[in-house]
């Protein structure tokens, strides 16, 4: 089994995480400029077998699309573009980077860590791919 990519992708930075090959955990692997999310996966997937991407989708309360969907979707068919092979979920993302920020806090890091905009990006991946896995049990 190859390992399943979760990407928080932000007009920034993207965050992303990656299961371990038996997809039981979802673990942070890099936050990444937003620009060079696509060469870094191409790297990635030189050296690791990818079943699956699963792409954060912000949603607004009432379940709509949010206006970050005119950068996610030109991504996710850039994706499909690159890698036709390796299927592409969505999976709502509301509320991650707060979590991500909150799970941060909790583990004791000092203020200027918490406030490291690139954590907390690969957190929210984190989240959105563990969230994922739950629901796929």
């Amino acid at each position: 089994m190859g390992r399943i990519v979760a990407i928080d992708y932000g007009r920034k930075r993207t965050g992303i995480a990656v299961t371990d090959n038996l997809h039981l955990v979802a673990n942070a692997l890099q936050t990444v400029p937003s620009h060079q999310v696509i060469e870094f996966l191409k790297t990635y997937s030189q050296h690791e077998s990818l079943d699956c991407f699963v792409v954060g989708e912000p949603r607004t309360m009432n379940n709509q699309a949010s206006e970050s969907v005119v950068y996610i979707d030109p991504f996710i068919r850039e994706l499909k573009k690159i890698f036709p092979t390796i299927p592409i979920e969505r999976m709502d993302e509301r509320f991650t980077s707060k979590m991500a920020s909150q799970a941060i806090q909790q583990a004791g890091l000092k203020k200027k860590d918490r406030q490291n905009k690139a954590l907390v990006d690969s957190v929210s991946a984190v989240i959105i791919l563990q969230s994922w896995l739950e629901m796929k049990k």
